[in-house]
């Protein structure tokens, strides 16, 4: 996730940039005349795909300090067209465009940049502005580079072939109080069969097995279930039998504190009946490398306010810019060495190495996760593990590819799962027939999802939503909804301001959103106990 959005979902990354130098600009301050603007840098960055393309935008501020902006730029073709975007309100008038501040990033001190983006289409090529204005004053001093062509050719992707339905799930009652305690688990058996064992392998219609029932279980999400392993393609509990978890995803930490208290949580167990507590703490936008120590007790903070409620914790490190999370491996050796030395002796941990790799190849992934992956066994050797995959966590279905690099040239190590993360209102059926292919051969893992597009905000698609989470349930792949936070933007669960209130629970507080993702992970759970 960007800063309240999410810039995601590029194919063909052809790396286009131009960079401007902005030398002094005037600003237009409201009700007054042009008055002198600091000078300032803008990136443009584009990712083109055939038919369309997404543009990355920073602008930074190089002189003091000013209080709302507007950037301007044409299009060189008439086909280019903006979509959906984000961090900006933006409008198009034939080939024009203008992207203004919205009420978190309106003010930019010395220093400081705003990140925006869209997601645009085109009936031709895709070539770049070469020049833009600020505040309506143009920028001098422009330097382009044209996009290289495209090394790769996107690959097809088929058709949804089944229509997912809810399956009937026997129940896992909950209180809400008991503290969970470390519990033994079975060794997982790696090998894979085409039929229901011990070891199961996941189909697309799941059906019961003969010889085992589900029985009444009281106690929290942590306390039936106990430490949980990877079998097969599924994530099992300590009686080696296929779980689903579902859940909140914060946003970031560095920005809604107020939202992730003991009365939040509270709700999320108990009136949400919520089995997972998903921890993003972002590297960048402002994030973990400004302060590695405080943000580190931040993450152990709300650890340990999941662990003390039943909920399983997943410790999230939120790479998304840049999208090459070798650029992050030193940090994040330092991180998870701590965060596992600290948590290893919990039984709730869950560890997510690398959020949403984008513009990179799976091979650089993966020898990232290599990397990282031992880091956290040195102090935690039984803790699940969740690796993200290209192109945003799509599997690399957003930039062409599909699951079938992970399948051919899987990460070496044992008990990990790879993160898919959609969003309702742009991911659809090319998206789920990949994910319902995929999940009969590797262990996945939606660590998060929203219900509105791809940038965080739109309107909520419940049909789509729907058809995800039905076919999620019917699968046992487990998921974090985004987010549990009163951001500004459709994809929050709360309504603005409620985080201030102090109150979380009902769905008087709740945005559309919200209130039908409490009511679908309210549902009782199916967990097997013997």
């Amino acid at each position: 996730m960007k800063p309240l959005a999410r810039p995601r979902r590029g194919f063909l990354r052809i790396g286009a940039t131009v960079a401007l130098a902005l030398g002094s600009l005037a600003a237009m301050p409201v009700g007054n005349a042009m008055a002198t603007a600091p000078g300032c840098a803008v990136t443009y960055t584009t990712s083109s795909w055939p038919g369309g393309f997404s543009a990355n935008i920073t602008v930074k501020n190089l002189g003091s300090a000013v209080d709302g902006w507007k950037l301007g730029f044409s299009f060189p073709s008439s086909g280019q067209k903006v979509g959906h975007g984000w961090s900006a309100v933006y409008d198009q008038n034939g080939t024009a465009v203008t992207a203004a501040n919205v009420a978190y990033n309106k003010s930019l001190s010395t220093g400081e940049s705003a990140q925006i983006g869209f997601i645009g289409t085109t009936t031709g090529g895709n070539p770049i502005p070469t020049t833009f204005t600020l505040n309506g004053v143009t920028c001098n001093d422009t330097a382009t580079r044209p996009p290289a062509p495209p090394t790769a050719t996107p690959t097809p992707t088929p058709t949804a072939t089944r229509t997912a339905t809810p399956t009937p799930t026997p129940t896992a009652t909950r209180t809400a109080t008991p503290t969970p305690t470390r519990t033994a688990t079975p060794t997982p058996t790696p090998t894979r069969t085409a039929t229901p064992t011990p070891t199961p392998t996941r189909t697309a219609t799941p059906t019961p097995t003969p010889t085992t029932t589900t029985v009444p279980a009281t106690g929290t999400p942590v306390a039936i279930n106990g430490k949980l392993h990877v079998c097969g393609v599924y994530l099992c509990n300590k009686y080696n039998r296929p779980i689903q978890l579902r859940g909140m995803s914060t946003h970031g930490i560095q920005w809604f504190p107020k939202c992730y208290t003991d009365a939040s949580l509270d709700a999320l167990a108990g009136d949400w009946k919520a089995d997972l507590f998903r921890v993003s703490m972002y590297v960048q936008e402002g994030g973990y490398e400004t302060n590695p120590a405080a943000f580190t007790e931040q993450v152990n903070k709300y650890v340990d306010m999941a662990t003390a409620r039943g909920l399983y914790a997943i410790i999230d490190f939120h790479t998304l810019t840049p999208g090459d999370p070798n650029y992050n491996l030193a940090r994040a050796k330092t991180f998870f060495a701590s965060v596992a030395a600290r948590n290893a002796g919990k039984n709730n941990v869950i560890y997510e190495i690398a959020n949403e790799p984008n513009g990179v190849s799976w091979a650089s992934i993966k020898n990232y996760a290599e990397q990282v992956i031992p880091v956290i066994r040195a102090a935690d050797p039984d803790a699940v593990v969740i690796v993200g995959t290209r192109a945003w966590s799509s599997l690399g279905v957003s930039e062409g590819s599909n699951e079938t690099e992970i399948v051919n040239n899987p990460v070496k190590a044992e008990n990990i799962m790879y993160a898919f993360h959609f969003y309702a209102a742009s991911h659809k059926d090319n998206y789920r027939a990949t994910v319902s292919r995929a999940a009969a051969k590797l262990p996945l893992f939606v660590s998060e999802f929203g219900t509105v597009t791809a940038s965080g905000n739109g309107e909520v698609d419940l049909a789509s939503t729907a058809a995800w989470i039905d076919m999620l349930d019917q699968l046992k792949i487990s998921y974090a909804n985004w987010t549990y936070s009163d951001a500004p933007e459709s994809s929050a669960a709360f309504k603005p301001g409620t985080c201030s209130g102090g109150t979380f629970a009902g769905t008087g507080v709740l945005n559309q959103s919200g209130v039908y993702i409490r009511d679908r992970i309210r549902t009782a759970d199916n967990f097997p106990t013997s």
